[in-house]
């Protein structure tokens, strides 16, 4: 019976790519509550949930 897990490194930098994302939303997100534009503000939060997901998901899928 095996015990070990194998983890790739897939998972590692699909991690950290989504969360660079995660983050780039945030900006946005920031730089839309600045200049008061609302679209932007949702584009941002949009892209910040949305690669936040799969950056959980992406641990669980390959790590």
């Amino acid at each position: 019976m095996e015990t070990a897990a194998a983890s790739s490194d897939k998972g590692f930098g699909l991690t950290v790519l989504f969360s660079i994302v995660a983050v780039l939303g945030v900006a946005a997100m920031f730089a839309a509550g600045v200049s008061g534009d609302q679209f932007v503000a949702a584009i941002g939060f949009a892209a910040a949930i949305i690669a936040a997901s799969l950056a959980v998901s992406a641990t669980h899928l390959f790590g």
